[in-house]
């Protein structure tokens, strides 16, 4: 029996067969685990691109950039959702707009020539990379704490009850009732002076 090695066509044919599946991935597991033996080769001299490469896709999972917060940006892909939340980053008129269009550019390449790229991705370049991710980690983690303590400021004031203001208070003065009858007799002595006045005048 004999075996023939497959031609081009055949091989071409696999590979866009495969490359076809890539639409259908629905998980990005982690590519390099932190005991895994190849890292060691970092450490000697040579060329590891691939190393560098995976560990670029493996510090997204590992990053404290919350894109995935609320169920947005489910972890299950992680660099396609990840790319989502930059340009919705990038994009955005919320409290992030202050972040630096260049460095969500320095990540999205990266993370294209990582992935995707054909030239050289080693250590300048992963570190480069990491680098951006550090500083935008830091930047949304600082400013989610103060967007947090501005809604606990602002929860805790509709909680305080406001002072009532004390409405205004008329007085009032009451005669004590001794007074009011020495009015009451004053004015009925003066009416029958009054009378006995107009009696005495008539006879005259």
């Amino acid at each position: 029996m004999y075996f023939f090695p497959p031609t081009l066509q055949d091989l071409k044919e696999e590979i866009d067969i495969r490359l076809s599946r890539v639409q259908d991935i629905k998980y990005e597991p982690r590519l390099l685990a932190e005991d895994d033996s190849r890292l060691l080769q970092l450490e000697t001299q040579g060329c590891y691109n691939y190393l560098y490469r995976m560990k670029a896709l493996d510090a997204i999972r590992t990053s404290e950039i919350p894109f995935h917060t609320e169920g947005r940006y489910p972890k299950s892909l992680i660099g396609k959702n990840f790319c989502a939340y930059l340009l919705e980053l990038r994009n955005s008129s919320t409290s992030f707009k202050g972040i630096r269009k260049a460095l969500i550019d320095t990540l999205l390449d990266g993370y294209e020539s990582a992935r995707y790229g054909t030239g050289v991705f080693g250590k300048p370049e992963y570190l480069k990379y990491q680098d951006a991710l550090n500083e935008l980690a830091n930047m949304t983690k600082a400013r989610g704490g103060s967007s947090q303590r501005q809604h606990q400021s602002a929860a805790k004031d509709l909680t305080l009850s406001p002072e009532v203001s004390n409405p205004a208070t008329i007085q009032v003065t009451y005669l004590p009732s001794n007074q009011k009858s020495k009015r009451a007799k004053h004015f009925l002595e003066l009416k029958s002076f009054k009378d006995n006045y107009n009696t005495l005048e008539s006879t005259l």
